[in-house]
């Protein structure tokens, strides 16, 4: 007798509702995971959050978006960093439901909910989005763009124009690598009949209309900032090494959808004792133009993108591995079959399970047990505790509020994030990186100058004594990590530079 699970008949008569289920349950996951676990931002958020509340039309970090949402997210959650995780997940479930509509379009709704699990396999490697940044932004765009640019060219819908407006006007607000990514796309338009029937039509004057609009503020600082360049082209001698490094990536991109893999070869017909009696499910024909256009961006831009970060020297692939795989699960369903018997059902269940639980397993022993092989977790130091302590002694000795905080990078983001009255952060080793700030002003608004203390004297290190010459430093302060293991507690030097108005 045939066996279904509750399961499989639900991907064939609700396939709408697994994909909210199971897109909602990983986004909750990681919602909750960082929130209960993390003292501080992860990664360079913190330093994000910092540069987004200037509102400067570009930075040296990239363009503008991201770090304006994140701080509009951290604002409306009452200056609390679990407003940018829910942005991070917010990003995720706009990706997957982009993905889910153009898979549904391409080869129908049942499948596309395996698409979509496929397509968590191999984003749920890049800790789905819990550090947000432009890369994680960049997905929902990109997938929307797909999404839109499908239904204009692939279905001939002349009003998702407006919206592939927007949402590309947005990319490029987000990434440099949106460059590259729209211009594949418009290669695809006009290699394709279909393509250049819609781009004969007054829409796409419109369309760009809209681009330069939301883009031209940033091109203007681009323009005024002589950053409108690419980077300097390789030596002929370190053409080898480079081209090492783009077999790295393109394996690094390979390696991330192992559990695709894994999936199918648990899946395969040979483990299964009856293997023709596998529930199946069917998908209804697929264009070809659909599949071509699938095919291509689930190759080219992985192709180019991770060529391009070899050729420049980039430390990560441009876009993000997450953005350029994206429809790489619906590819996979098309090189599936119509039918995709589901052969051990209990098998498949537990397998993606685990691959999609191993982060969250990851991020646990790493938060637990990484401090007892002396490394320190960036995650676990106290933002709020060390911002306030800091913001507090400021005003308690001059009178006025904390308004700058500079020394170490690393800490003096966290106290900008953290104190009550949300200081500038003044990175003073290079002034150029935060322009809202120079010495001279710093020194007449005064502010604290922090670093890792090496004694008990709270000596500060040579680079900040020359910077800052008279800088009398305080006792230092202690702080405890949310797990200090094998480390000591987290020693702070710091020393007031006081305003010349109190």
């Amino acid at each position: 007798m045939r066996f279904t699970s509750l399961i499989v008949e639900l991907v064939r008569a609700r396939p709408r509702l697994i994909f909210w289920i199971v897109v909602l349950a990983q986004a909750a996951l990681w919602l909750v995971l960082p929130t209960l676990l993390y003292r501080s931002p992860p990664g360079d958020m913190a330093t994000l959050l910092v540069f987004g509340r200037e509102y400067q039309v570009g930075t040296d970090i990239g363009p503008p978006l991201a770090f304006w949402l994140a701080d509009i997210a951290f604002r409306a959650a009452g200056h609390h960093v679990v407003g940018v995780y829910l942005l991070s997940q917010a990003c995720f479930v706009v990706t997957m439901w982009a993905m889910f509509e153009l898979g549904a379009a391409v080869i129908g709704r049942q499948q596309a909910v395996l698409a979509v699990m496929l397509t968590a396999t191999f984003l749920v490697f890049s800790f789905p989005g819990v550090e947000f940044d432009s890369q994680v932004l960049a997905r929902p765009l990109w997938a929307l763009v797909l999404l839109h640019g499908f239904r204009v060219v692939g279905q001939g819908r002349g009003n998702a124009w407006f919206a592939l407006s927007i949402e590309a006007g947005l990319l490029l607000l987000t990434t440099h690598a949106a460059v590259v990514l729209l211009v594949l796309l418009l290669g695809f338009m006009l290699a394709t009949a279909r393509g250049r029937r819609a781009l004969a039509s007054l829409d796409p004057w419109f369309a760009l209309i809209v681009i330069v609009v939301l883009v031209l503020p940033y091109l203007m600082w681009l323009v005024r900032a002589n950053s409108l360049h690419l980077p300097p082209l390789p030596p002929a001698t370190e053409l080898g090494a480079r081209a090492t490094r783009w077999g790295e990536l393109v394996a690094t991109l390979a390696l991330a959808m192992a559990g695709v893999a894994i999936l199918a070869i648990a899946n395969a017909p040979r483990w299964s004792r009856r293997p023709e009696d596998a529930p199946s499910i069917f998908r209804p024909p697929v264009d070809p133009f659909a599949r071509r256009y699938v095919l291509f961006f689930a190759s080219v831009p992985a192709l180019v993108l991770t060529l391009l970060t070899a050729l420049f020297g980039f430390s990560q692939i441009a876009g993000g591995a997450g953005t350029v795989l994206l429809p790489a699960g619906i590819a996979a369903m098309l090189f599936a079959g119509d039918l995709i018997p589901l052969r051990r059902q209990e098998v498949l269940r537990t397998v993606w399970a685990a691959i999609i639980a191993a982060p969250a397993a990851a991020t646990l022993l790493i938060t637990l047990v990484q401090p007892w092989a002396g490394v320190e977790v960036k995650t676990s130091l106290p933002a709020a505790q060390i911002g306030h302590f800091f913001g507090d002694s400021f005003e308690r000795r001059t009178g006025l509020p904390l308004r700058a905080v500079a020394g170490d990078p690393q800490l003096a983001s966290l106290i900008a994030l953290g104190a009550p009255r949300q200081p500038h952060l003044f990175l003073d080793a290079a002034p150029e990186r935060t322009p809202w700030l120079n010495a001279t002003k710093f020194a007449e608004n005064g502010g604290i100058v922090v670093w890792r203390a090496a004694d008990t004297a709270g000596t500060p290190p040579e680079d900040i004594a020359r910077r800052f010459p008279g800088l009398a430093p305080e006792v230092p302060r202690a702080f405890e990590r949310t797990v200090n293991g094998r480390l000591p507690p987290l020693r702070i030097g710091w020393g007031i530079v006081r305003p010349k108005s109190s």
